[in-house]
């Protein structure tokens, strides 16, 4: 049978004549695709910005640095998360601290921020909280936000799970109504593709000038900006080659190609998530049967789009190890995955931390398991998993 990847890309046939198009087009950078992208995408979100970058992780990074994040600072992050969350603070010459997650939905709660601020390292100003939408689940940006605040922290929201959710109040993830950025991912495995790319939504029009200073080298064209007594004609016009690096910055742009499959991407965003959203239910249903040994990760308030579709698998009590688990999918040709190992775990941040273990973060990591889940997926492949399943783990169907 057709091997099922845990997620994957839908490039279509417009996709790849929107990528054509910009390849014929007179630009592969610096073009007019990137801007319209950033624009549509500002709109879908309910955000006032949008500023296009490379990556995710280079979105977190810039947000930070826009927000003036730097030594000195402590940056708080959930626990279970990719590095990125994690690293983004420490390329900013910062430091971060993990807050625990609540064991059932894996993300960072109001309380278990005050719990780490309240540990925090003595003397150290906490400038920036990170709470993670995982797999799309929506945190509590809102009660997070105000534990932040008072604390006297920008937020910022790591968003790259959760393109096409919806929050308790009814605004999309990414309006910010309680946090300064919004930071998503365009990765393949993710809702919107564009090969790789990632993109900041915020509110404040003079920040994101300035993140798009940033992202290409902190370098400005505008005269207005400019303070070298070289740079500018008597008239106060700028000469024709001049330009200034107003603060360090590096290429962290996106390129005219995947702004291009970004936008045609955006514009099938409603199909995607309703699609997710009808093989949710169907895993809904068709998991019943493997309770209580196997349930579906809960999901807290609003609406969320699912990047991941992750269950809580009571393993010791199956009698079974996730290690064999995995193989036994593998080799039916289902692939499962962990998402994430607890931060903390890793040697890099051993070294720099020392070790922890925080129990909410440990009893979700020790239960997750995330199964396939992408637009392409047929109704009968989510059968095919969770009968896969039930066999890994010796239940009878």
């Amino acid at each position: 049978m057709t091997p099922l990847p845990y997620g994957r890309q839908l490039i279509e046939d417009d996709d790849i004549a929107a990528v054509t198009a910009a390849l014929r087009s007179d630009f592969l950078a610096h073009g007019p695709r990137v801007a319209a992208f950033e624009q549509a995408f500002a709109k879908a979100v309910g955000a006032q910005e949008a500023v296009a970058c490379s990556s995710a992780s280079t979105a977190l990074l810039l947000a930070l640095r826009g927000l003036d994040v730097g030594p000195g600072d402590l940056c708080v992050a959930p626990a279970v998360t990719f590095l990125s969350t994690a690293t983004a603070p420490l390329l900013c010459a910062a430091e971060v601290a993990f807050a625990d997650v609540d064991p059932d939905t894996g993300l960072m709660t109001p309380e278990t921020l005050a719990d780490t601020l309240a540990a925090a390292i003595a003397g150290r100003t906490v400038k920036a909280v990170l709470p993670v939408h995982l797999g799309g689940r929506i945190a509590d940006v809102a009660g997070v936000g105000r534990v932040a605040r008072a604390a006297g922290a920008v937020v910022v929201e790591d968003a790259a799970h959760a393109v096409g959710g919806i929050d308790p109040a009814g605004a999309p993830v990414g309006a910010c109504p309680a946090s300064d950025a919004a930071c998503f991912s365009f990765h393949p495995v993710k809702t919107l593709a564009a090969g790789e790319g990632g993109m900041i939504a915020l509110n404040d029009p003079a920040r994101a000038a300035r993140l798009r200073r940033l992202r290409n080298h902190g370098v400005t064209h505008d005269p207005a900006l400019m303070t070298g007594a070289e740079s500018l004609e008597d008239g106060g016009a700028r000469k024709p080659w001049v330009y200034e690096q107003l603060e360090l910055g590096f290429n962290y742009r996106m390129d005219e190609m995947s702004a291009a499959l970004g936008l045609s991407q955006l514009g099938k965003l409603d199909r995607f998530v309703q699609r997710r959203a009808a093989l949710t239910r169907l895993y809904d249903q068709a998991l019943q049967p493997l309770a209580p040994l196997v349930r579906p990760v809960a999901r807290g308030a609003g609406r969320p789009t699912l990047h991941l579709y992750q269950v809580l698998i009571d393993f010791e009590a199956a009698g079974v190890r996730r290690e064999g688990v995995m193989r036994r999918m593998a080799a039916a040709g289902i692939a499962v995955q962990v998402h994430y190992i607890p931060l903390y775990r890793h040697p890099s941040f051993i070294a720099r931390y020392g070790e922890q273990r925080l129990p909410g973060a440990e009893a979700y990591y020790a239960r997750v398991l995330a199964l396939p889940l992408f637009p392409a997926m047929a109704d009968a492949d989510v059968a095919r998993v969770v009968d896969a399943l039930a066999q890994a783990l010796g239940i009878e169907s």
